[in-house]
């Protein structure tokens, strides 16, 4: 059971509930998820390395301290997790058909990252490392880029984003002719 040890490795977890449960300090190695409501639990301290959430409920989850290596998310609703608190260490992550709205990225590095068809609503990338990362279809509505490093991201198939080309690397980053609305919001300009 996920309760009765620290280290778990090739298992599958189908269709746990564990809101709000405390599970720090575990171990999961090239497990999956699958159908699991992780809702508001605290996985602070805990590592995940190459594991897969598929179709999991892991909004107000907390990470602190956790490391998340190769680690992927599809078909996950992931609102309000502060993925910021995640250790630094080997962190990167892969979202797909996934819900990250209020989402925090704040200051992680986080190269060559894939978001495919994902929901990214009100999510913050503040001071985040997404050089070469690719937004594929993604609604960045109220997303905030603030001193983010966006060198060679791919936005052409983004929605709805708001990024300040004064204040963020966009260097190389690719846009799509309709898309290029969203570099001049702060201008006030209107655009027919």
């Amino acid at each position: 059971m996920i309760m009765d040890t620290h280290f778990h490795e090739d298992e599958s977890f189908e269709n746990l509930v564990l809101t709000g449960k405390p599970m720090k300090n575990l171990t999961y190695d090239n497990c999956t998820f699958v159908n699991c409501d992780l809702s508001e639990v605290s996985f602070s301290f805990s590592k995940f390395i190459d594991c897969t959430f598929t179709g999991c409920n892991l909004s107000m989850a907390k990470l602190a301290g956790s490391q998340l290596k190769s680690t992927l998310f599809t078909g996950c609703k992931v609102l309000g997790v502060n993925f910021g608190d995640c250790s630094d260490s080997l962190f990167s992550v892969r979202f797909d058909s996934c819900i990250l709205d209020f989402a925090s990225f704040a200051g992680k590095k986080m190269l060559k990252t894939s978001i495919k068809n994902s929901s990214l609503k009100s999510a913050d990338f503040s001071e985040c490392d997404l050089s070469g990362s690719l937004f594929t279809n993604c609604d960045l509505d109220n997303a905030v880029f603030n001193r983010t490093n966006l060198k060679e991201a791919d936005f052409r198939t983004a929605i709805n984003f708001n990024i300040d080309p004064e204040s963020n690397n966009i260097k190389k980053a690719r846009f799509s002719l309709p898309g290029l609305a969203g570099l001049l919001n702060k201008y006030n300009l209107t655009i027919d």
